[in-house]
């Protein structure tokens, strides 16, 4: 099937430009382009139409799941004939498998699987394996280890009317499968057994599959529905065949266990051993016993909880090899014929960037302690330079993207300055620090009188919250947003502004969620002089542009002088301002606000569930601070602390996650208190 766009709009003649150039670079082999798109421009809806007329299997990359949700509704509502998945990685909602050695502290992997993140998952590698009309939006958490896709491909089992298989082998090939039986319960994964027929749940679609046998072949095969059990009418011709795929990304061959298990063992002695040589007694008695029950669970049922840390002798790598990913299961079918776009670029390729090492520190620990393998270690995201390696192309999209992401594209940007409502980057007023709340205050008042929203960004989660409650007491309806705040309770935050239960949402760094408010007129940004990461010219732009959605958009930048960041940031709004108005007025345009309906959310928010790590995973310096007993520290303790914590501020700041990086700037203050 082809990709065919369902949508009532036609791209404005600015989109239209943007369409023909990307497409044409893709359709001529240019490998790296890059979109310079304003806020509100229509990207998602250019990406869309550059789908259509390139008609490759795509991958959209973006820098955190909030957006990447956001961007997988709108591609599902503009191909829903086609194959639109969505795909996340348990660690960006789980804290992952880690060890704290100040507190002795072990963290277990999440066991409780979110079954609709399995879901998504697994039908997003489906269906680039049975279908080219295939768009995956996935976080940068793509780039992990999943298994390989050859040997995933290999598992799956073709059921069909008239086959010749005894029930005993269909039940004997969906355990290979890793599906599970549940006579009692119907999940996703599992299957069930009623005298001659049996009933499997797909752990990657929302229908069963009925099969009714007879002696030695199958009878019938029908599509049912899970809950009630009642038969699924399609208005194609009736199903008679089923391609079943596993349970699991990573599976395991029971032909080569003997082999692998050799080799799994051999590393095991050697690694027991090195332990016992450095003094490690306790540490060699845990790994060993760790590997054998892993191994007896692998022999017995096909599959162990952390069977990726293995994944390397599986899949046949050797030590260091880069993994398989995501981005294989686009290569492995179509070669070098699909297409990649990155979202919010400017964010998105330097997490990918710093995703590696933030992996291994994690591990190395695990490792250190006797809780791992050496082999762990090639359990992985990608490197960068392997990413490069592995992706035919790309196209960038941001509103800001890094000179690095242009100097690649070797002059190949494509601008998208006019937004289809005709709404021009706001106004921007400088006003003096002195009495800046005072001012606000006054400021939201107006805005809220209107039925608008306002968004307030501070310097540290302190003043936030502090700012918080000083606006409640004042009348405000206000909520914070920092990166304490749970992952999955984010997105119930920005629905209740947009519904009105609050009226100004105050945070650090409120791009981290790829806002998308219409509701919003009023952005305030206090200190913005204080040059630094979260004062840049690239945050400032970004910053201001999420005041782009609504038509009396305008922005407020408190300071007492323009300092060089805030000068750029000024100059290319005016710039925008200016190719904006001047297209309105060609086209005889009068701007209006954006009317974007609010969607369902793909993952509930579930408040027993533990936060997220920031940046994939914060470094374990970090991470122990809590822990830490500061107080009782030495002069030349707090100093070594302090040095390795500014090391770490500076690797979060390169990477654009500034709420990190601000977050381990106030624990430097604390220390040196």
């Amino acid at each position: 099937m082809k990709f065919k766009l369902n949508t009532n709009y036609k791209p404005i003649p600015d989109q239209s430009r943007a369409i023909d150039k990307l497409s044409n670079g893709i359709l001529t082999g240019s490998k790296y382009q890059t979109l310079l798109g304003v806020t509100g421009s229509g990207k998602t809806f250019t990406m869309a139409n550059v789908i259509e007329k390139v008609q490759r299997p795509t991958l959209i990359i973006s820098h955190n799941k909030t957006l990447a949700a956001q961007i997988y509704q709108e591609m599902r509502e503009l191909f829903p004939q086609n194959a639109v998945s969505y795909f996340v990685s348990y660690y960006d909602y789980y804290q992952p498998e880690a060890y704290i050695p100040s507190t002795d502290t072990y963290i277990e992997k999440d066991s409780d699987i979110n079954e609709t993140i399995d879901k998504l998952r697994l039908a997003a590698t489906a269906n680039l394996l049975t279908r080219a009309d295939t768009i995956v939006v996935a976080s940068v958490s793509c780039i992990y280890n999943i298994g390989s896709p050859r040997e995933y491909g290999n598992f799956v089992f073709e059921i069909s009317e008239g086959m010749k298989i005894t029930r005993e082998q269909i039940i004997d090939r969906i355990i290979d499968l890793q599906y599970e039986r549940s006579d009692f319960g119907f999940n996703r994964g599992t299957f069930r057994v009623r005298g001659d027929a049996i009933d499997i749940y797909p752990a990657y679609l929302d229908e069963g599959i009925h099969i009714e046998t007879d002696d030695k072949f199958i009878k019938k095969v029908e599509l049912i529905n899970p809950v009630t059990g009642s038969l699924i009418i399609h208005h194609q011709s009736p199903s008679t065949s089923f391609i079943l795929y596993p349970a699991k990304h990573f599976m395991t061959n029971p032909e080569s266990y003997k082999e692998v298990f050799e080799k799994i063992k051999e590393d095991l002695n050697i690694r027991v051993k090195e332990l016992k040589a450095e003094g490690k007694v306790l540490e060699a008695h845990r790994i060993a016993q760790k590997v054998t029950y892993d191994l007896e669970m692998i022999q017995e049922v096909g599959y162990v909880k952390g069977i990726e840390n293995y994944s390397r002798y599986f899949d046949g790598r050797s030590p260091g090899d880069a993994p398989f990913s995501l981005i294989d299961y686009f290569n492995e079918p179509y070669k070098d014929k699909w297409m990649l776009l990155v979202d919010e670029s400017h964010m998105s390729f330097p997490q990918i960037r710093g995703m590696f090492n933030g992996d291994r520190s994690r591990k190395q620990t695990l490792i250190d302690y006797g809780f791992r393998l050496p082999s762990a270690l090639d359990n992985r995201p990608l490197k960068f330079e392997e990413f490069m390696r592995r992706v035919p192309n790309f196209i960038a999209a941001s509103a800001t993207p890094n000179d690095w992401e242009v100097s690649l594209s070797e002059g190949k940007v494509t601008e998208l300055l006019v937004r289809p409502t005709g709404i021009t980057d706001p106004l921007v007023e400088v006003r003096p620090v002195k009495n800046q709340v005072s001012d606000i205050i006054e400021e939201i008042k107006k805005i809220t009188s209107k039925g608008q929203r306002t968004l307030v960004t501070t310097l540290t989660k302190k003043t936030a919250e502090a700012l918080s409650t000083y606006l409640n007491e004042q009348g405000l309806k206000v909520q914070y947003l920092h990166s304490d705040v749970k992952t999955l309770e984010r997105t119930d935050i920005l629905d209740k502004l947009r519904s009105g239960e609050y009226d100004v949402l105050v945070g650090i760094n409120l791009l981290r969620e790829g806002l998308d408010l219409p509701e919003v007129s009023l952005v305030a940004i206090l200190d913005a002089d204080k040059e630094g990461f979260l004062r840049s010219d690239v945050t400032l732009i970004q910053t201001m542009g999420r005041a782009a959605r609504h038509v009396e958009g305008k922005v407020i930048m408190y300071a007492d002088k323009v300092t060089g960041s805030m000068q750029r940031a000024l100059d290319e709004v005016k710039r925008r301002r200016k190719y904006q108005a001047a297209y309105n007025k060609k086209h005889n345009i009068t701007p209006t606000t954006i009317d974007k309906p609010r969607r369902e959310k793909i993952i509930e928010y579930d408040s027993s569930e533990r936060g997220a790590w920031v940046f994939g995973n914060k470094e374990k310096v970090f991470d122990s601070l809590p822990h830490l007993e500061i107080d009782a520290m030495t002069p030349m303790e707090k100093r070594r602390l302090v040095k390795n914590l500014s090391k770490e501020m500076r690797v979060a700041a390169q990477d654009l996650n500034f709420e990190l990086a601000a977050e381990i700037r106030d624990k430097i203050k604390e220390i040196n208190v």
